[in-house]
């Protein structure tokens, strides 16, 4: 990819983009779990998660030129300070949306299209951390949906495997992310997570990442790995052991060396490249910071699937910065030549967010 188009993604993705009207585009959604407040974009044939509802986007020097068709798939222009930089397209509503449960539910409450080809779930739409302001991850949204009524508090493994094979049919999607809020037991949402995977499975042939906290005791990922899971996230979020305990208060007390060794567990079971971890670039890391933790996770054969931080309205951060394009270029360069020489690249991962990529440009960075 060129340094152009690298540039491109990255700045557009650190910024937002400028859209009159962004609740009437096909895929955008305010609050919930992520990718929240974006919309897929198609630049040049990449397909992107670009902010459009946060603080930033409304002062992004990008907007987008459409007309009343536009947001069904016909090119449009992006615009940088009002001059044309590339044609692009929005990602289009998918059908099996339009279907709903014999009890009248949406489908679209139960899972939603993410990028072009992902479908995506949020298991337990609640959280033991996010009840509590006081030791809530400062980030999260993962209430906001529910208290909307977009969404509906416990999908059950019958509605999961119901919904997955409608978006294979009509749809076209290639695999599934299944994540949750952490319930109060000791396997942070693994044993719901299994559930849905074998009623998935047993329904439609999709690959599977789930993504949980690092269960108290670690055979809950070989359980996870049994059910049929391709793909494991243990997220990070926040590496540095400070600003970890001021952004995720609580979630800080699981260290950075429990989550080492869970990453070192469920390799073996897994395979090298199918375990990731979502770091959020921006929230206080310095760039040193990160970098060294992914040098650490690469030599484990962990992705770390580095983004730029969202401030999401509604949160405690709305109003944070995002990370502008230079630190998070000075972040996914390196990071993306080290995937590439280490032989552990996007393309590689069989489900998830490392293998949809859609929401940080570093896939385009990995190149020897």
């Amino acid at each position: 990819m060129s340094a152009a188009k690298q540039q491109l993604l990255t700045d557009l993705q650190s910024h937002g983009v400028q859209v009159l009207n962004p609740q009437h585009l096909p895929l955008t959604r305010k609050g919930g779990a992520g990718p929240s407040d974006h919309q897929a974009l198609v630049v040049e044939g990449e397909t992107i998660m670009v902010p459009v509802h946060t603080h930033a986007a409304r002062r992004s020097p990008f907007s987008i030129e459409y007309d009343a068709n536009g947001h069904q798939g016909r090119p449009s222009r992006l615009l940088n300070k009002g001059i044309p930089v590339a044609d692009i397209t929005f990602a289009a509503r998918p059908r099996f949306y339009d279907l709903t449960t014999a009890a009248g539910i949406p489908y679209s409450q139960i899972a939603t299209l993410h990028s072009r080809d992902v479908l995506a779930t949020t298991v337990l739409q609640n959280c033991i951390r996010y009840d509590q302001p006081d030791t809530a991850c400062r980030f999260c949204s993962i209430g906001q949906s529910l208290a909307a009524g977009q969404t509906i508090a416990h999908k059950t493994p019958e509605q999961l495997a119901a919904v997955a094979k409608a978006a294979v049919e009509l749809d076209g999607v290639q695999h599934m992310v299944m994540t949750t809020g952490t319930p109060a037991t000791h396997d942070r949402g693994a044993r719901v997570l299994c559930d849905s995977v074998r009623a998935v499975k047993a329904a439609v042939d999709l690959p599977i990442q789930v993504q949980c906290e690092p269960p108290k005791d670690l055979i809950w990922l070989q359980r996870l790995r049994t059910a049929g899971a391709d793909a494991l996230g243990l997220h990070l979020e926040v590496v540095n052991p400070e600003v970890r305990k001021r952004i995720m208060p609580s979630k800080a007390n699981i260290s950075v060396a429990e989550y080492m060794a869970a990453f070192a567990y469920a390799v073996p079971l897994f395979g090298r490249g199918q375990v990731s971890t979502y770091i959020l670039a921006g929230l206080g890391d310095s760039a040193a910071d990160i970098l060294a933790v992914c040098d650490r996770l690469i030599d484990l054969g962990v992705y770390p699937f580095v983004v730029p931080f969202v401030p999401i309205a509604g949160t405690q951060l709305q109003h944070h910065p995002a990370p502008d394009a230079a630190f998070m270029q000075s972040i996914l360069e390196p990071l993306g030549r080290k995937l590439a020489q280490s032989d552990l690249t996007s393309e590689r991962v069989r489900a998830g967010c490392a293998r949809c990529g859609a929401c940080s440009s570093l896939k385009s960075f990995e190149c020897k």
